[in-house]
């Protein structure tokens, strides 16, 4: 399940996608018209400039834009920084695997072979899902060719 921490961090970064070459917005602008807590966004955004994904400048003309074109910033990544592997179970994860403490034979466990599908189906949309793919709405065309 998403998190609102990763809700909120994919709000802030479409709408910095939005603004992208108009130069930095102010956390008060993204969580005003985001309807995020602008303390929890500050440190949501501080998270995505440590991974990369944001520049912000400090004072007066100050603020956050993408550090990268949004065409290059999938939502698979943010999710990601934010929440950790996609899979459903440890046991289903690329990146955070773990073996479950409860399984008696992982290679032919039918529930971990289900959710490596469900882990498996995510990435592919969300891997292959861009900030640019979504604020320019393709985001349902994505879905239905994946779906097929």
């Amino acid at each position: 399940m998403l998190s609102q921490k990763a809700k909120y961090a994919l709000r802030a970064l479409l709408m910095l996608a939005q603004h992208d070459k108009k130069g930095l917005v102010l956390v008060a602008d993204i969580a005003e018209q985001e309807n995020v807590p602008k303390k929890f966004l500050e440190l949501i955004l501080l998270d995505m400039k440590k991974h990369g994904l944001l520049h912000s400048q400090r004072g007066k003309g100050g603020g956050y834009c993408l550090s990268k074109p949004p065409g290059e910033i999938t939502l698979g990544q943010v999710i990601r920084i934010m929440d950790g592997p996609l899979a459903p179970l440890p046991c289903a994860s690329v990146t955070g695997y773990r073996r479950c403490s409860d399984c008696r034979d992982e290679r032919t466990c039918s529930i971990r072979k289900v959710m490596r599908r469900v882990r498996d189906a995510m990435a592919d949309i969300l891997d292959n899902t861009t900030l640019a793919d979504a604020v320019a709405g393709e985001v349902d065309e994505k879905i239905l060719f994946y779906a097929i």
